[in-house]
């Protein structure tokens, strides 16, 4: 692949050249119909009345138009913390929430649409992770869980935050802040009261607060909303019924 097509939002940070990362737009490929239109890459889990014909044609021209080494790594999410290692032996699609990898060859993937999609990178490329961070996985240590799987220190990891629920249209209740807060006060930073009892939440925010108590201060992109940009991205807090952006992660062969 060599110039970025036009469904797949590729990672702006300074990872080695052999390693590739990105997430996908919802548009300017697949097969799905409205309200899934068109790339939607939902398992059946949460494709939430997409056909599985379609997300199986979209998961196969994905793979095509990307180049991809391998058959992408999907997981079963369950907003938690589980981190897998895709070099080890695991189920098809293995219960999880990030994964990590040391060989070349091997796609990551987690599935979105208002979650947190963040890609980890050692600075030599050695190692790769990614994790889906909704705020229940990111409350729980998801990214805490995927950095150490990856067994490199911190200021040596790169990461990238991918397309998410963005600051201004996010608004939480009480639940979510406490799940943040009380086990650090500081994060009350990324909570903007809008009327009793609900806030507007940064979660991306929230992502390099808990990266920089790693020591990985290099963190790039966060700079998108799905909730805002609907031409672009699917939302399920803004349509309910939609489908799911993949981010992948891989280095080449």
């Amino acid at each position: 692949m060599s110039a970025t097509p036009p469904f797949f939002l590729a990672a702006d940070w300074p990872a080695p050249a052999a390693v590739r990362g990105g997430s996908t737009r919802r548009r300017g490929l697949g097969v799905s119909p409205a309200p899934f239109d068109t790339l939607n890459l939902g398992g059946h889990r949460t494709a939430s009345g997409d056909s599985a014909e379609h997300v199986i044609a979209n998961r196969a021209a994905l793979r095509e138009a990307l180049d991809l080494p391998a058959a992408p790594l999907w997981l079963k999410q369950v907003h938690g913390r589980r981190v897998v290692d895709a070099d080890s032996a695991h189920d098809e699609e293995p219960e999880a929430d990030a994964a990590v990898t040391r060989r070349a060859g091997v796609v990551l993937t987690v599935l979105h649409a208002d979650c947190l999609p963040v890609l980890l990178c050692a600075d030599d490329g050695a190692v790769l992770g990614a994790a889906h961070a909704g705020w229940r996985g990111l409350a729980a240590g998801v990214v805490e869980a995927t950095v150490a799987a990856m067994r490199v220190p911190g200021e040596r990891v790169v990461a990238w935050l991918g397309p998410a629920a963005g600051p201004s249209n996010y608004e939480v209740g009480e639940e979510v802040r406490a799940a943040f807060v009380d086990g650090d006060a500081g994060a009350a930073m990324a909570f903007v009261p809008t009327r009793p009892g609900h806030w507007r939440v940064d979660l991306y925010a929230l992502a390099r607060r808990r990266l920089a108590a790693l020591d990985v201060m290099r963190v790039h992109g966060g700079g998108r909303c799905t909730i805002g940009e609907a031409d672009a991205f699917f939302s399920h807090r803004r349509d309910a019924r939609t489908g799911r952006m993949a981010s992948l992660l891989w280095r080449g062969r």
